[in-house]
């Protein structure tokens, strides 16, 4: 990807650091180079580790706690509860994500730009997931989980800039896989702890909440992070940092093509994914043709579909890094992605469903490790790494949002499950579409 200015744009200063001869030279460039030592074991287990406790603390209450929790409130009106707090902490997520993005841009500390972040969003969230054991009603309990939103995200966000900060460019694709993976297995582990306190949301509550505090441990000690001089922080204007979240398409057209074909491939999947518990009650029709429980059926399902992308996220990661390309790849995972689609719209079986899920994690897990590495090489400045990448993961985000609003008239009056699916693989491949609109990457 070229760094150069856009044609007629005033000189960007955090360029011309990255882009800096001699780091030795000008301290500031270190901050702010693109890196090109590959970086040590210990340091992508620390990342890895933090991506794990992020997605175990915040999956299990997703997943069950917080529903146990509104049905302690009210049973007649968990779902009302439920669905309150969960939108709430989604809107949060919405905004903390390019918010703790941009604080850590701006942090100078010893310890670097993305540490104090890191530990910082991991304390906020542990504690509110403490406090949240003992919520006594349901507006403080909307409070504290929009609090774990606001965490997690920070800690996320931080993580996240890390990578293109110390990784280089011919490392990330691996690097990607491998937090694709740390963020699945915590997943996994979410639903574990789910499991193993049903009925009993406090305990599962600081169970989660010292899962998150123990990831960041390794990634605190052994982080590499490089501080940034304060000189380098360009003066705090209220105007001017608002105004930076919005990332112009035309004087940076490869970021828009990244953010919307991202867009468009977690639609698909979330579009997959949501009613998966009624499409093998109404379609498979499970219970009656295998003797399976639906609920039992989901869990098997997710099981499948999680091993397959801890797996394909790893060897599609470390591949696009040996092919030193990355569209390709892109493109590929999000047919993969629709492929998946079709098996379910036309197989509506329990085999159909066994080989969706697992063609489904194929897909996603390559898309998760080689999408990231692709990303972080068309960011748009060293210097707002972190807010820029906050600003895509809002395409991560925005999916739960808008997936159940498209997907609602495909199942009730457009053709049901059939309509639904065919509908999620044209939005996926609409996604490999515009990933070759895309011009700075291979």
């Amino acid at each position: 990807m070229s760094l150069s200015d856009p044609p007629g744009a005033a000189p960007d200063p955090a360029r011309r650091l990255a882009s800096a001869p001699s780091a030795t030279e000008r301290p500031t460039a270190v901050a702010l180079a693109e890196p090109n030592r590959a970086v040590r074991p210990v340091w992508i287990a620390g990342v890895v580790l933090v991506n794990l406790g992020i997605n175990a603390a915040f999956f299990a209450p997703l997943q069950v706690l917080l529903g146990q929790q509104a049905a302690a409130f009210s049973e007649g009106e968990k779902e009302a509860i439920l669905a309150l707090v969960t939108g709430a902490g989604a809107a949060v997520s919405l905004v903390a994500n390019p918010l703790f993005g941009a604080f850590s841009d701006r942090t100078s500390s010893r310890r670097g730009r993305r540490v104090p972040w890191v530990l910082f969003g991991a304390i906020l969230g542990a504690a509110a997931l403490i406090a949240l054991a003992g919520a006594p009603n349901v507006a403080i309990m909307t409070l504290l989980w929009c609090l774990v939103q606001a965490g997690c995200n920070g800690a996320y966000a931080a993580i996240t800039a890390a990578i293109p900060d110390r990784v280089p460019v011919a490392q990330r694709g691996t690097v990607g896989g491998l937090a694709a993976m740390g963020q699945t297995v915590g997943i996994l582990i979410g639903a574990v702890i789910a499991a193993v306190v049903t009925g009993n949301f406090a305990v599962g509550y600081v169970v989660c909440a010292v899962a998150l505090l123990a990831g960041v441990v390794l990634y605190f000690f052994r982080n590499d992070d490089v501080p940034l001089p304060g000189e380098a922080r360009p003066p705090f204007r209220l105007a001017g940092f608002v105004k930076g979240f919005w990332i112009s398409p035309v004087l940076h057209p490869d970021f828009a093509w990244a953010w919307l074909t991202r867009l468009l491939v977690n639609i698909g999947n979330h579009m997959v994914t949501l009613y998966l518990l009624f499409f093998l009650t109404d379609a498979v029709h499970l219970e009656k043709t295998q003797g399976i429980a639906p609920e039992f059926g989901v869990l098997i399902l997710t099981g499948l579909y999680a091993v397959m992308v801890i797996i394909s996220s790893v060897i599609g990661g470390r591949l696009s890094d040996r092919m030193g390309r990355r569209k390709p790849l892109v493109i590929m995972s999000s047919v993969i992605i629709a492929m998946a689609s079709l098996i379910l719209a036309f197989a509506p079986n329990w085999i159909g469903a066994l080989l969706g899920a697992s063609v489904l994690g194929i897909g996603f897990g390559c898309y998760l490790a080689v999408d990231f590495a692709l990303i972080t090489q068309v960011l748009p400045a060293a210097l707002s790494r972190g807010r820029d990448l906050g600003v895509l993961n809002i395409a991560n985000s925005l999916p739960q949002v808008l997936a159940p609003l498209i997907a609602f008239p495909f199942v009730t009056l457009w053709g049901g499950y059939v309509s639904l699916y065919v509908a999620a693989a044209v939005i996926g491949l609409l996604g490999a579409v515009f990933v070759v609109k895309i011009k700075g990457v291979d």
